[in-house]
Order: structure tokens, then C-alpha cells, then sequence
């Protein structure tokens, strides 16, 4: 589909990447442990990608919608790149509204 729309502006590029089992970690905040289920990743300006991780707590209950800095880990690093990947391909094949 040809970019018919090149005065568009788009505010925001994210997308939400769950973490698979045996990927996930814990961290702690307000006396609380959250185990990390989801990487939320933004596409920034510059073409960089930007990431923050959120979760449940693991004693249960409601928990703060609190986000925690993705630890330095190659295999989390090629699970958000490979995520960016997957949703560019997603979105570059829509369909279009219904």
C-alpha cells in the first residue's frame, strides 16, 4: 500500500513482548517481588529501540503498575529485537480497517 499520507505524524511506536518462562526473572520494588512477564520496547526517533519490563507480584495480589529496567542479558536483548522484528512485520503486511 503506498504512503498516500507523508504529512502524518506518529507519536508513539511500541509494542508489548511477553517473556517466555524460562526467560523471566524477579526484581523487587516497594517491599514488593514482581516476577517479569512482559517487555514493553519503543521505537525511538533516532531508529534505536528503548525497553522496560513489567510484571505481577509474586505474592500475589495487585500489584503497582511499576516498570523495572531489563537486565543486560543477550538473550533478552535478541528476544526484543527479534519482538521489533516480528511487529515490523505485522504492521508492514496490514490489512487495512475493516
Amino acid at each position: 500500500m503506498p504512503d498516500t499520507a507523508p504529512d502524518v505524524q506518529v507519536g508513539a511506536l511500541a509494542i508489548n513482548v511477553v517473556v517466555p518462562d524460562d526467560l523471566r526473572w524477579t526484581d523487587e520494588r516497594r517491599d514488593q517481588v514482581f516476577e517479569l512477564q512482559t517487555i514493553t520496547v519503543r521505537l525511538l526517533p533516532d531508529g534505536h529501540l528503548a525497553a522496560k519490563a513489567y510484571g505481577r507480584p509474586v505474592g500475589g495480589g495487585r500489584g503497582g503498575y511499576v516498570s523495572f529496567r531489563v537486565p543486560d542479558r543477550p538473550e533478552l536483548a535478541a528476544l526484543i529485537e527479534a519482538g521489533a522484528a516480528a511487529a515490523g512485520r505485522l504492521w508492514s503486511a496490514h490489512l487495512g480497517l475493516e
